[in-house]
């Protein structure tokens, strides 16, 4: 379980994360929503470990983050980035092995238990059947799969996802995100498209100008009023039209 409490972040003197306080409960889906510059991203590194409050704190099961060790936070928290590239020359096994470092060190061989988590995450993924290709040769959505298998192979209790569904189509975002919600582990993932987050989230925090602005269960976030102050847009919305719970936006043309 991961918990923000009235956590603030600044950059060069620019408040970015204004007191956000929230719970991530054991298990769940929960997306980060917000329009540009609204603070996600910055949240989701914060609740990681990548980088310190400015005030407030982050907890991991009742205990500050800063004041775990960064190898223990490694272990129990993986983050697959926006842009997660791989510049060296490996192969699909050998870049989803890197994920075994917080556990065996950079200069320690790997032994039968990395061998069997690289494979395991391998397997989750549908990526096994690349293992021998240069990773530099997959499409967007076999790369996006390769790096959530590098986080899979840590074996986390979290998974955190920035934008996982950027440069990819509507097939394979769809693809993307079901794996993502029938992965074992809890989960937090920062997304543009209201749509497949109503579809594919617990629950939904909205972000603006770095505070909360909603949470709760997506037919409840997910509102025309909050979408037209929060984006600025008109929308439609049937509450349950992906499914019991699951809300469909219908955007409109601008008035």
């Amino acid at each position: 379980m991961i918990t923000a409490d009235a956590v603030t972040w600044s950059r060069s003197g620019r408040l970015i994360v204004d007191g956000v306080s929230l719970m991530v409960k054991q298990g769940e889906t929960l997306g980060l929503l917000g329009p540009n510059g609204a603070g996600k991203s910055s949240l989701l590194r914060l609740l990681a470990g990548l980088r310190r409050p400015t005030d407030g704190t982050v907890l991991l099961e009742g205990r500050p983050l800063r004041d775990l060790r960064r190898r223990s936070v490694a272990r129990r928290i993986a983050v697959v980035e926006q842009q997660a590239n791989t510049a060296l020359d490996l192969t699909v096994e050998e870049t989803v092995g890197l994920g075994r470092i917080p556990h065996r060190g950079i200069w320690r061989g790997d032994d039968g238990a990395d061998a069997d988590a690289v494979e395991r995450a391998m397997r989750q993924t549908g990526t096994w059947q690349l293992r021998g290709r240069d990773w530099r040769t997959l499409s967007g959505g076999e790369q996006q799969r390769v790096h959530i298998a590098r986080a899979l192979a840590q074996q986390p209790r979290e998974l955190l996802f920035d934008e996982p569904t950027n440069h990819l189509d509507i097939r394979h975002q769809v693809e993307l995100l079901a794996l993502i919600r029938e992965l074992p582990v809890t989960t937090v993932v920062t997304l543009h498209d209201l749509s497949l987050a109503g579809l594919f989230c617990d629950r939904l925090v909205v972000l603006c100008r770095g505070r909360v602005a909603a949470a709760g269960a997506p037919t409840e976030v997910l509102t025309p009023d909050l979408i037209a102050a929060v984006w600025e847009i008109d929308v439609q919305v049937s509450p349950d039209g992906a499914g019991p719970g699951r809300p469909t936006i219908h955007y409109l043309p601008p008035r």
